[in-house]
């Protein structure tokens, strides 16, 4: 498989066929990321993405799961995405599931008609960065859009058919904003509804701008005991029809696995004795992105 630069996926996607079909992210501004330092966005060649599925073909019929790589495949244009899907659906047909990031922009250029063809040629989930549900953190990361806008194609997403999984980070409004963060994030996701919402802890990255702002003492992070109770904010504000909220990243102090809406007080209360002290945390050292 021709891989460049840093391959980067969702924890779920562990298992799956890693095709990179795009370079980097197709706004690569948010203060906060670091993901793809390495590299530009561009679009990868026809060939040489034809070569891949071939490998994937002769080398990966024991995966039943393939994900679009990098950080916007969903930016392809449609006849180019559709023709990737048709390629896989002929020559890996034990795939049952595509996976891909999509931001607000890329699915805003997809109309209605063409989301629902993606799904019907194999598409089955979305990934998406939500990060904050406050307008003014979202502008001070330099995040593509409001939150009402992410929201809006965040449904277009579930009224397509496609399961849909939100990322947040926690943390991402420092301590002077984390109760607006921690309420604000709670009601954009909400009224998202996704089937599944991942929160992740904010780890700063060199090179980033949120990164030099903290040297220059312009954001402070907050400890532990802070993160914690912003997710429990957060969580205790969260209501999905049905799904899963996951804070079990290798960035979060508090491992936590929650059916929602059945498993809320059971989390709450979980939080609560991390934060008396009374459960243990994941020590410094062993927090990772």
């Amino acid at each position: 498989m021709d891989y460049q630069g840093m391959i980067i996926r969702p924890p779920s996607e562990a298992g799956s066929i890693l095709l990179q079909v795009t370079l980097g992210c197709s706004h690569g501004k948010c203060a906060f990321c670091g993901a793809y330092l390495d590299k530009p966005f561009g679009i990868k060649d026809r060939e040489t993405v034809r070569r891949d599925i071939e490998f994937a073909s002769m080398n990966c019929q024991r995966q039943r799961r393939l994900f679009l790589c990098d950080g916007d495949a969903m930016i392809l244009p449609h006849e180019r995405l559709t023709d990737i899907l048709r390629q896989v659906r002929k020559s890996l047909p034990w795939v049952i599931r595509v996976g891909v990031y999509a931001n607000a922009k890329s699915l805003e250029r997809k109309s209605d008609s063409e989301l629902c063809e993606l799904r019907e040629l194999g598409l089955g989930i979305v990934y998406m960065g939500l990060e904050s549900g406050d307008d003014y953190i979202l502008k001070a990361m330099n995040k593509n859009g409001d939150s009402a806008y992410i929201v809006s194609q965040g449904r277009r997403v579930r009224e397509a058919g496609f399961k849909l999984n939100v990322t947040v980070i926690n943390g991402l409004g420092g301590v002077e904003r984390s109760s607006v963060h921690a309420r604000e994030t709670a009601r954009a996701l909400s009224e998202m509804d996704p089937d599944q919402i991942g929160a992740l802890s904010l780890m700063l990255v060199p090179g980033t701008p949120l990164h030099g702002q903290w040297e220059r003492g312009e954001f402070a992070l907050p400890d532990a005991s802070g993160m914690l109770t912003e997710i429990r904010e957060m969580l205790s504000g969260l209501n999905l029809t049905r799904g899963l909220f996951l804070a079990n990243h290798a960035s979060n102090y508090l491992p936590l696995k929650v059916r929602l809406p059945s498993g809320k007080q059971a989390a709450l209360e979980r939080i609560d004795l991390a934060l008396s002290g009374k459960a243990s945390l994941t020590p410094e050292s062993l927090r990772r992105l």
